[in-house]
């Protein structure tokens, strides 16, 4: 099976909202997901996560922590996502490659339809008690 490597950005806010996009193509179209993208050979994992979220949304972030490693089988492929706890540094989330974005609380998580990877990191942060605690 196909393996692909990705990075996934929790971005949070001072009020513990999270940053979540809706993707605007390919087979998952419509589907709501943490940003990133794949790694690229000599690339550290943080590294490619700040060059996704620049390249995807014209913002920088700090990587604050990694959070956990989501392994997901898809019909065509085996992911590995690593998933990082990050805030904005500057930019205007701008989306280049996604329709549509929303800051969600905790109590709206599930508001959205996530990709069925992402959805295994959505109930690692509905245990955490209150996304701000986590800083």
């Amino acid at each position: 099976m196909k393996q692909i490597k990705v990075v996934a950005a929790i971005i949070h806010d001072d009020e513990g909202r999270i940053f979540a996009t809706q993707r605007g193509y390919g087979e998952f179209k419509d589907y709501w997901e943490f940003p990133g993208g794949k790694m690229e050979p000599g690339e550290s994992a943080e590294e490619a996560l700040k060059r996704e979220i620049w390249e995807e949304l014209e913002t920088r972030i700090e990587v604050e922590r990694f959070v956990t490693t989501v392994e997901y089988d898809y019909p065509a492929f085996h992911l590995t996502m690593h998933c990082y706890w990050c805030h904005i540094e500057s930019g205007s989330l701008t989306l280049k490659e996604h329709e549509a974005a929303r800051w969600l609380d905790r109590e709206h998580l599930q508001s959205v339809n996530w990709l069925p990877a992402d959805l295994f990191l959505l109930d690692f942060l509905k245990d955490i008690k209150n996304t701000k605690d986590y800083d």
